[in-house]
């Protein structure tokens, strides 16, 4: 579904105070600009970073860059006691499983999460095996990479640190750092990434997720990767062993907040399911069949001591993207067949949802407040779902290509007013195919339901008058997509076209705002004000808990 609508876009020249950067004059002879304008002030491109050019990825179009940003604190007694000891190491290869063909037609998410990987071993368990080839001959390990630099100093593990993925290869560089190339990259041969998730409240060292397109997911610590000199994966667990319980593509994974090692890992069958990172192994983990395709269904493992714990059949056909509310009790899932659904974790319950208006929802995600839900998809539009309404209650039009990726804002801050009743104002992103990044203000109190024109009527703007707002949803209802002309529409704030190639992530930061496109290119804008400050300070560039000062 192509708009013809009509986007904001800046149209000053370029000027900066510093010479221009390689990356910055290449985006200027594309036509990019290194900066964007806001009400707030100026975004301004600070740099780039991708993978380099000596390690070009395999098969890249087969796969989608994810992004991830992790910060990692000092480290507590109890993590340090459980993590293993790092031996001297060069070269390294992992077993690998074979190659599933992953289309490049499904988006990968903004989720707000990140990841990393380990040692092959069973489900759950860690070992330390000296590599070898898996039963299909295919080499994942990372091999030495020549005159290159990526991995070849050890860090000290502490810092924030952006991760992305690139076909068979995954890629750690310091968010801080200038450098576009990478410090860590760690590849898995012929099988692809797919997604990965950090957890920065991981209480036993364990805090990265990794999913591949044979199904296999993996958990290890990042810190360990980082601090390690060699070239290969310390520390890991790994879960569905060479797709021994569920062999499709590995579509999108996530730690459940406010569960310190419990994990979810989504498939492209429709099936999700539940991991505890402490299971030591996955004992008789196999579920009963799926009756009906197309119902939600929950069904437990026969004993305490398996892994995975529980397995969701959420859909019939793939699960594109999930995303946790922020405390850990709603789970919200998009898929193929282009339904939202939200479900409450904690009682294993189906709340509401509902369909695009054309193909499938591609990405997904939640105020830090749990009372909205964004959702991106093929029909070109961001719709906007309130938790308390159970309905959609906007969308926006403004991408001429699908939506990618989405992201609330939760770093931004309404400008001040002395007006004390000012209702609360959320500002989130959205990046697309088009290679632009739109973002958006929404103001629910100032939102006005479209013009209806009752038969033998006079048009009016009262809600009375569209049952899409009169009805109560009941619990459990998935709705079909609702007449664009009941629901408000909100027009971007924003529109800027950010890279040559298109768009797959998007994240929200303190100081910046990271942007990638599918090729493996991460582009960091800084917030106004923030450049300066950045420039002559980079070491105090760190993740900060969200304001929630606009949150009412």
């Amino acid at each position: 579904m192509n708009n013809n609508s009509t986007t904001i876009t800046t149209t000053t020249t370029t000027a900066t105070a510093a010479a221009p950067s390689s990356s910055n004059t290449a985006a200027q002879s594309l036509g990019l600009k290194n900066f964007f304008k806001t009400p707030e002030g100026r975004y301004t491109l600070h740099h780039d970073k991708s993978h380099p050019s000596s390690h070009l990825p395999y098969a890249a179009a087969k796969s989608t860059t994810q992004i991830t940003l992790a910060n990692i604190k000092d480290q507590t007694v109890q993590a340090t006691a459980n993590l293993p000891v790092l031996q001297p190491s060069s070269s390294y290869s992992v077993a690998s499983s074979g190659v599933r063909y992953v289309t490049s037609k499904f988006l990968g998410s903004s989720g707000n999460g990140s990841r990393m990987l380990g040692l092959v071993g069973g489900n759950g368990a860690s070992s330390k095996a000296n590599g070898g080839a898996s039963k299909n001959g295919h080499v994942g390990g990372l091999s030495n990479g020549g005159n290159s630099r990526v991995g070849s100093n050890a860090s000290d593990g502490k810092g924030t640190y952006l991760i992305f993925n690139v076909g068979d290869t995954l890629y750690i560089t310091e968010l801080n750092s200038e450098e576009k190339d990478p410090i860590k990259s760690i590849s898995f041969g012929n099988s692809n990434l797919i997604c990965h998730a950090f957890d920065s409240k991981a209480k036993d060292g364990h805090d990265f997720l990794v999913g591949l397109n044979t199904g296999d997911v993996y958990s290890g610590s990042l810190r360990l990767q980082l601090q390690d000199v060699g070239k290969k994966l310390v520390g890991a667990h790994h879960y569905n062993k060479d797709g021994a319980l569920n062999n499709t593509r590995c579509t999108s994974v996530a730690w459940i907040p406010e569960r310190d090692g419990a994990f979810v890992a989504a498939h492209a069958d429709g099936n999700l399911y539940v991991y505890e990172k402490s299971k030591e192994g996955p004992g008789d983990s196999s579920f009963p069949v799926i009756k009906d395709q197309t119902q939600f269904s929950i069904a437990h493992a026969r004993s305490s001591k398996n892994n995975p714990i529980a397995r969701w059949h959420i859909c019939q056909g793939p699960i594109n993207a999930i995303a946790f509310s922020a405390d850990g009790r709603y789970l919200a899932t998009v898929g193929r067949d282009g339904y939202l659904r939200v479900f409450d974790y904690i009682n294993e319950q189906l709340i509401c949802g509902g369909k695009s208006y054309y193909g499938a929802l591609l990405c997904c995600a939640w105020s830090s407040d749990g009372k909205y839900i964004l959702t991106g998809g093929e029909d070109d539009l961001v719709q906007v779902w309130s938790m308390e309404d159970r309905k959609v209650v906007a969308w926006g039009e403004g991408h001429s290509s699908w939506v990618s990726g989405v992201a609330f804002d939760s770093y931004w801050s309404p400008p001040t007013s002395e007006d004390e009743s000012e209702t609360a104002v959320y500002r989130f992103g959205s990046v697309g195919q088009d290679t632009q990044l739109l973002l958006w203000d929404l103001a629910m109190d100032e939102l006005i339901v479209p013009l209806r024109r009752p038969p033998g009527g006079s048009p009016t703007y009262s809600r009375t008058q569209s049952s899409h707002w009169d009805n109560v949803v009941p619990v459990g209802t998935l709705q079909l997509a609702p007449s664009t002309k009941d629901i408000p529409k909100l027009a971007p704030l924003v529109a800027h076209r950010v890279h040559s190639e298109p768009l797959s992530g998007l994240i929200f930061a303190h100081e910046s705002i990271l942007t990638a496109s599918r090729d493996g290119h991460v582009k960091i804008w800084m917030r106004p004000g923030k450049s300066d400050t950045q420039t002559s300070n980079s070491n105090t560039f760190t993740l900060k808990k969200p304001a929630n000062s606009s949150l009412r």
